[in-house]
């Protein structure tokens, strides 16, 4: 059963008209759950990512020739970022699989394991911190992004064009899929969470979608009460 709250969150959602314009191949699904029982990092969620560890090292090599990898690298320079310095969270996570990935708490793992398995970028947002309706525009660089550098507090703004995911209340995430902001991420207590897929044209429907299913039946041995809404954003017909 779907609680109708998730899927007025899915359903607001939106992607804006000039990044369609930017990248008419893209496809974004948005999974909102709820009734989740948080935790750390466990063995169960250290298995998914030792599999995917295991996948990310089968993988031919280097990893920027992966068909998604290179798809999102162009994607980054359409919008004026170099991919050499700010590598989509996709490629980041397969530049660290060979070292280990990281062990950050249940929710975490079990979609960079998912993103890694699939070859998908996946960003969790914390739905009880988040403000609004997810949507994906160009900044116009006034928006306000909450990061942290050398352990201190701080707002940066993202660069005009730069595509990001926001809220009401600032940026959730800059370069589409590069960094979260600390606000919204996903912690130790997170009941209630929002999960974002992003895809290029190298990834097709079906491979979306079983990605989604993926994550989902994660997500739902979480908990007995656990409850999702999800929705697939993609360009309106005609978009050339």
């Amino acid at each position: 059963m779907t609680n109708p709250d998730l899927q007025r969150v899915v359903d607001a959602g939106t992607v804006d008209a000039a990044v369609f314009a930017l990248r008419p191949d893209y496809r974004a699904v948005l999974i909102a759950v709820d009734g989740l029982v948080p935790g750390p990092s466990d063995a169960a969620s250290d298995a998914l990512l030792r599999e995917a560890e295991r996948v990310a090292a089968a993988l031919p090599q280097p990893v920027e020739n992966l068909p998604h990898v290179a798809a999102w690298r162009d994607a980054y320079r359409a919008f004026g970022a170099k991919p050499q310095r700010t590598r989509n969270s996709l490629e980041a996570l397969l530049r660290r699989a060979e070292s280990g990935l990281p062990r950050v708490n249940r929710l975490t793992d079990i979609y960079n394991a998912v993103s890694v398995l699939h070859q998908v970028p996946l960003g969790g947002e914390d739905l009880a911190r988040y403000a609004g309706a997810p949507r994906l525009v160009r900044a116009n660089g006034s928006e306000r992004f909450d990061t942290a550098s050398g352990g201190d507090e701080l707002i940066e703004h993202p660069e005009i064009g730069e595509v990001v995911w926001c809220d009401d209340a600032g940026v959730t995430c800059r370069r589409w899929n590069w960094r979260q902001a600390r606000r919204t991420q996903l912690r130790d207590d997170t009941t209630s969470a929002l999960f974002i897929l992003d895809s290029l044209g190298p990834i097709v429907d079906a491979a979306l979608a079983a990605t989604a299913d993926h994550l989902v039946a994660l997500l739902t041995d979480l908990g007995p009460e656990v409850r999702v809404a999800r929705r697939t954003l993609s360009a309106p017909a005609g978009t050339p």
